[in-house]
């Protein structure tokens, strides 16, 4: 759970540096993606605190594709749903995703862990697949490039960009 990878059409490809280099479009979702709670709750908390970074950007990355009339990574407008969705994710690490980095962080499997790994998997994966992407992740491509970079995870690179997202959209200093 520390991306929304899982449940995406597309895959990030990088060089054998690690930057980022392209986007694979897969010609169709998975069929099923199962995740095994108890494995990702005891993985370390590291992990699942980029998986909010990174579905963290996903309501900020689809009102910012809607809003400039912008197409998906499938070339489709943002829907409704995944704008949803993406607000449903939003919400859902507001009101638990400092409760469920102390429950992992205290080894407690609870139910906002659970809670906040669908927020990163499943909802943040829809949102993001059917809202658009936006600068959050065009940032962390960028940051990939630099070596002072490389022990920073995907979702830690997003977050910042999502900051960064928000700064170049004079977003109000409360967002």
């Amino acid at each position: 759970a520390s991306s929304d990878a899982p449940t995406s059409t597309l895959s990030a490809i990088y060089t054998p540096e690690g930057a980022f280099d392209h986007y694979l479009h897969l010609r169709r979702a998975p069929d099923m993606v199962v995740l095994d709670t108890t494995v990702i709750a005891a993985a370390p908390v590291r992990l699942m605190a980029a998986g909010m970074g990174d579905a963290l950007s996903t309501y900020f990355e689809a009102r910012a594709t809607a809003q400039a009339e912008g197409t998906t990574s499938a070339g489709g407008a943002p829907t409704q749903a995944a704008l949803a969705l993406a607000h449903l994710a939003f919400t859902i690490l507001m009101d638990k995703g400092a409760a469920a980095k102390a429950d992992l962080e205290a080894g407690r499997h609870t139910q906002a862990v659970e809670d906040i790994i669908e927020a990163n998997t499943l909802l943040s994966g829809l949102g993001f697949e059917s809202g658009g992407l936006a600068a959050a992740h065009a940032i962390h491509n960028g940051l990939t490039l630099l070596p002072e970079t490389s022990g920073t995870l995907h979702g830690e690179k997003v977050a910042f960009g999502t900051l960064a997202q928000l700064m170049l959209e004079q977003a109000p200093a409360e967002e």
